[in-house]
């Protein structure tokens, strides 16, 4: 590459040519120490390269890092780009944290002493923690960096069902929806041809209404809604018509499907379709984030038992020894993290006790053959119920197999905490019994085997994830190191209980910490 005549090289030149040779890292490293580097936003996220290093003339640190979850692991991989010196200590036999996947022969124990055999064929599996994945979310980034594959998660279909109490039986969502929408167009058209909405509708909008009101809602020219095909059908339409569903219920009983939570959810933006999930199992992120990081830098069933600052560095105290370091990243639930003895300060622990552990639950239930699709034609997709199953989902993965497994209830808070408190017999009793009123005995008959998870009684984890009373001090000061121990997880962002939250979190501190060894040397 030639450069410009005279007694130097321009900054631009120099920047351009470091950026030719040693990457983006030791373009962005030199941008520093010439005093142009912008400040970086979350999503101008730039990893740490050994180039930063080598352009300062200085060593990486050694790094402790506390969890072996999503966030532990990106911490560790991400900092492993620029040769930091990383130990991940675990106190769960396996890493992944909540990112949980369970197939035949694995153990699923809790803190009442109870121990489940997960006895499912090969190919099932069981997502017993998170389970898709928003598409804007950064969680694909790293699947792609990674080489996970994905596939399509069925989020919403509105071939599954709606029953709620008060319902003669179920109905599909499909049906539910038009019959909802047929019957709130109606009226509002209705409220428009009478003068009602005058104030706030002009004479050309009120046209404009009618017309969207008749197509969104299927009204015919008396805009009254009628059983139009949105409904469904009895039996479908193929070389005959078909043959409709009955009549369209009375206004008073489709208010009574309480659809406004099943209409709102896929519009949220976190839940709207398309969503992804990795071929194989959600576990197959932290496999190859444990793989990048290497298992030798990891260690499982390794408990800590105090966390010290030191003027030099960190002492870690776990159930294997001991550990100093320059360096420690906390990937730990907060309100685990608060226990562990040490001398972080009274602030600090305030703040890691603010936060308050949420519960959520699952079962699995394995079927000897898939007949939500050949009987139901139900292929993926969530049944939405107001019974304490809360939800009812259908894999989105294995269509036409020989078996299948099916999440019989996902719920939260009271409802799983009832749950949780049972022995998992009680568990799978409880949530057949909701699920025949659904899908009839089949439900019963077919099963082959089962599996749940309460995650309030998860040891080392307690909690599905935790709510903050308000995004106040507490969140801001532990987005600060205490000393020379860093806070990560994703519960110090607003993407809780998402795996995005915990990779973007453990990207800020990799930058926070990074800066710092680069300035303090």
């Amino acid at each position: 590459m030639s450069m410009p005549k005279g007694d130097g090289i321009s900054r631009r030149a120099l920047l351009v040519g470091l950026g030719v040779a040693g990457g983006a890292g030791a373009m962005y490293a030199a941008m520093g120490a010439l005093g142009l580097a912008p400040d970086r936003q979350e999503d101008d996220y730039a990893p740490p390269q050994r180039s930063d290093f080598a352009l300062k003339g200085r060593a990486a640190a050694k790094v402790v890092i506390l969890g072996g979850g999503v966030a532990g692991l990106a911490t560790a991989y991400e900092l492993g780009k620029a040769g930091y010196d990383c130990t991940v200590l675990e106190a769960r036999d396996r890493v992944g944290g909540r990112s949980f996947t369970i197939r035949g022969g694995d153990r699923v124990s809790e803190l009442n002493g109870e121990t489940q055999e997960a006895r499912f064929g090969d190919g099932v599996y069981f997502n017993a923690g998170p389970g898709r994945i928003a598409q804007w979310m950064v969680t694909l980034d790293y699947c792609r960096e990674l080489g996970v594959p994905v596939e399509v998660f069925v989020n919403d279909n509105p071939n599954a069902y709606l029953y709620n109490h008060g319902m003669k039986a179920p109905v599909r969502a499909r049906t539910a929806r038009a019959d909802t929408y047929g019957y709130v167009s109606e009226l509002l058209a209705k409220a428009t041809d009478r003068g009602a909405l005058d104030r706030t509708v002009t004479r050309a909008d009120r046209e404009v209404l009618l017309d969207f009101l008749s197509e969104f809602g299927a009204l015919n020219d008396e805009h009254v809604y009628y059983a139009s095909d949105r409904r469904g059908y009895q039996k479908d339409p193929g070389i005959d018509a078909g043959t409709p569903l009955g009549p369209v219920p009375s206004l008073s009983e489709v208010l009574r499907y309480g659809l406004g939570r099943t209409v709102a959810f896929p519009f949220g933006y976190e839940q709207s379709m398309p969503m992804f999930q990795p071929v194989g199992g959600m576990d197959a992120i932290v496999r190859k984030l444990a793989d990048a990081v290497g298992h030798d830098r990891i260690k499982t069933s390794t408990q800590v038992t105090k966390i010290s600052n030191t003027p030099e560095g960190v002492d870690v105290v776990h159930s294997g020894g001991s550990i100093t370091a320059d360096y420690c990243v906390a990937a730990l639930p907060p309100h685990v993290l608060a226990r562990i003895p040490g001398n972080l300060d009274a602030q600090v622990l305030g703040a890691l006790r603010t936060p308050t552990p949420l519960s959520a639950g699952k079962i699995a239930f394995e079927y000897r053959r898939r007949w939500w699709e050949t009987d139901d034609r139900i292929y993926g997709g969530i049944t939405e119920t107001d019974l304490d199953i809360s939800h009812i989902w259908y894999p989105s993965y294995g269509f036409h197999g020989a078996r299948g497994l099916v999440v019989g209830y996902y719920n939260l808070n009271a409802e799983a905490d009832s749950y949780a408190a049972m022995k998992h017999a009680d568990r799978h009793r409880r949530a057949i019994e909701n699920g025949v009123r659904i899908h009839g005995d089949k439900y019963r008959t077919e099963m082959l085997s089962s599996v749940s998870i309460a995650w309030r009684r998860q040891p080392h984890i307690e909690g599905a994830w935790v709510g903050w009373p308000s995004y106040g001090p507490e969140f801001k000061l532990l987005q600060e190191p205490a000393g020379r121990v860093y806070f990560a997880g994703d519960w110090l962002t607003h993407l809780i209980a998402w795996q995005a939250g915990a990779l973007g979190s453990a990207r800020k501190v990799v930058t926070d910490l990074h800066q710092r060894v680069l300035k303090e040397g």
